[in-house]
């Protein structure tokens, strides 16, 4: 790392990390990191101006280099360097978590579960990329006894060099779906991708949790040492699941577990947090406690109940396994006077057309009373039936929504992060 002692140093005495100079706080050390459309070494003097502590550049050309401005030859690189070097510092259980879906919500209901026993860090948000994820690490001070590491990738070797980072001890890999398969380029590739977590535990004998009743992960897992769940006789943790009007439940022995969350999806999420309860021996008790406890936000798998309608907001993001998983848990709960609001997928490359055509079919095989999508990519779809209207925006949706006379007994509002179909809450609160 260079100036690695100066920098780390430097890192002890601030009182944060940042990486935005309109957000910057007293005392902070700020990093002047370079994207596609911006450069953060023209705002390291402003930085310094609203109470940064430090600032690490990588341009001599933007500041004067002076005790507290640390000139390196690449600000990400020093960035992610210092993480590793703190983690070093950390003699503490971390845990990595990636896949396809559900990675947020596993890493949420695993912290809660935790909490009930541990002082616990978590990725705050989306934090999970090559830039979040050194963040994270650089949050956890030595106060703390576990962390848990939110792991995204839309390429191969992403998870392998998170990892090299984040240096995880325990991991788990929330599923494999068609998620990013733009950047991964099938399947077989995101397969590849999320695995590499599994490979980077098993060079370093670290331990896995991984789900029973997914046969790929159990055969990709066979070599690595693992704690396996699931509703199989075979499993060192056997759970039994449960889906009714009131929310979910699951049964490990003699203990019921209840959660208010929506989706039967979601069943193998808290199964995951349940398990690492049991392992990093939290009570029993505590464990039902911070289940029942925990409800989605942040538009994710979201019941929200709007003049006696249930709404299920899912617009945090989607993908074809999400969207056909989200429509199937729908489907099984409300099946009369139903109606799907579906926004576009994205990064599917090759697959976009064949993918959003897919669920059309699907939609119209479920037998859902009204299906309305919202984005360029359903519209070029070539499945119409008097059940499905398609639209370019949300506003054009809404102006003529606002016109029909449609029955609805129940909504699902599904689709990508970008298409921001929140919007459409407020507006149905207002009907």
């Amino acid at each position: 790392m260079e100036n690695s002692n100066q920098i780390y140093n430097a890192y002890l005495d601030s009182s944060c990390v940042s990486i935005d100079s309109r957000s910057i706080k007293k005392g902070a050390i700020f990093f002047a990191l370079r994207g596609p459309n911006f450069d953060g070494n023209q705002f390291a003097n402003d930085a310094l101006k609203k109470g940064a502590a430090y600032v690490v550049v990588d341009d001599p050309n933007c500041i004067e280099i002076k005790g507290n401005v640390f000139l390196v030859e690449d600000s990400l690189t020093a960035l992610q360097n210092l993480a590793l070097h703190h983690r070093k510092q950390l003699e503490i259980p971390i845990i990595g978590i990636t896949g396809s879906n559900g990675k947020t919500t596993t890493k949420e209901l695993i912290h809660e579960v935790l909490s009930q026993k541990f002082l616990v860090h978590s990725t705050h948000g989306n934090m999970n990329n090559h830039i979040g994820v050194p963040i994270t690490i650089l949050q956890i001070s030595k106060n703390y006894e576990v962390a848990i590491i939110e792991m995204g990738a839309n390429h191969l070797k992403e998870i392998e060099k998170l990892c090299s980072i984040a240096c995880p001890n325990w991991g788990y890999v929330t599923n494999f779906g068609k998620a990013h398969l733009e950047g991964f380029g099938s399947e077989e590739g995101v397969i590849s991708g999320k695995s590499e977590l599994y490979e980077y535990l098993g060079k370093k004998n670290g331990k896995i949790l991984v789900n029973r009743d997914d046969l790929i992960q159990v055969e990709k897992t066979r070599k690595y040492m693992r704690s396996l769940f699931g509703s199989k006789s075979d499993c060192d943790i056997i759970v039994d699941y449960f889906e009714s009007k009131n929310g979910l439940s699951l049964g490990y022995k003699k203990h019921i577990f209840k959660s208010p969350i929506h989706g039967n999806y979601n069943l193998t999420n808290i199964a995951a947090a349940i398990s690492f309860g049991i392992l990093f021996e939290v009570d029993t008790y505590k464990i039902q406690k911070a289940i029942s406890s925990y409800d989605s936000k942040n538009n994710r798998s979201e019941k929200i109940i709007i003049k006696k309608t249930p709404f299920i907001l899912d617009a945090y993001n989607a993908n074809p396994t999400s969207m056909g998983v989200a429509l199937d848990s729908f489907c099984n709960k409300y099946s009369k006077h139903n109606l799907v609001i579906l926004g576009d997928m994205l990064e599917l490359g090759k697959q976009t057309f064949t993918e959003h055509e897919n669920i059309l079919n699907k939609c119209l095989k479920l037998g859902i009373t009204k299906i309305f999508t919202i984005g360029s990519n359903f519209i070029s779809t070539k499945v119409n039936n008097e059940k499905i209207e398609k639209f370019v925006n949300i506003e054009q949706f809404i102006d003529s929504f606002t016109k029909s006379k449609v029955h609805f007994e129940s909504v699902l509002i599904k689709g990508s992060r970008s298409m921001k179909l929140e919007k459409l809450i407020p507006f149905f609160k207002s009907l």
